[in-house]
């Protein structure tokens, strides 16, 4: 009995020991789940910030988008192209078109607008379609006159139609307004009435530079387009 009470007293401090290591096992497990949490945590703001970064990816690669069409806009200062539109005129070679209409049309006005890469002028008629001539030439001047258009300009391009005329049998204008307009366009900086002389309607355009230009003839009404590349 005594034996076996000494043995039961010596197998008390080997389970008090075994306990405690079970606990200190148990506390390190607890350790190393607050390790892992924390490291949880500390990985928690990474993916927390991946999520950040990702979550506007969608929104910020859309707003790029916008912003890149945007800055193109801006940095070309031209409107986006239309669909079906032409494309710039790349020649610079005189066009000449020889038309004799039983009567002479008269010139009515002119009107420009800005294209997204070139310039458009169209000269207005009443009438049949004449001819007309479109060149370059290193001044304009007042037709009969001689007098210089006095428009500075990189170029220059002359129009002249005939047979046509820019009044009526009393002498009255058809074509009113300033004989000199600026269009401000981003070539075509001066639209100038200098001439109707003797059944030719000389009309100017002053260039910010030389560039391609094409000329179209239309009808419905009849007018003469001239589109300038920018």
């Amino acid at each position: 009995m005594k034996t076996s009470r000494a043995l039961a007293l010596a197998l008390v401090p080997i389970a008090a020991t075994l306990a405690c290591g079970t606990t200190t096992t148990t506390a390190s497990g607890a350790s190393g789940g607050m390790a892992g949490d924390a490291t949880t945590t500390v990985a928690s703001p990474r993916t927390g910030a991946g999520q950040e970064s990702a979550a506007p990816t969608a929104p910020t690669g859309t707003s790029t988008g916008n912003a890149t069409s945007t800055g193109n806009a801006a940095a070309t200062g031209n409107p986006a192209a239309k669909p079906g539109e032409p494309a710039p005129p790349t020649s610079t070679k005189p066009v000449t078109v020889s038309r004799h209409p039983a009567k002479p049309p008269t010139v009515t006005g002119v009107r420009f607008a800005r294209h997204a890469s070139f310039d458009r002028v169209v000269i207005d008629l009443s009438g049949s379609m004449p001819g007309y001539s479109v060149a370059w030439t290193s001044k304009l001047i007042h037709d009969a006159s001689g007098d210089p258009v006095g428009l500075a300009g990189g170029a220059y391009l002359q129009v002249r139609i005939t047979p046509a005329a820019a009044h009526n049998r009393a002498g009255d204008p058809t074509w009113k307004g300033p004989r000199q307009v600026a269009a401000n366009l981003p070539n075509v900086r001066h639209i100038v009435n200098n001439g109707d002389f003797e059944g030719i309607v000389s009309v100017g355009l002053v260039l910010a530079r030389k560039a391609g230009f094409r000329v179209l003839a239309q009808s419905g009404p009849s007018r003469i387009v001239i589109d300038v590349a920018h």
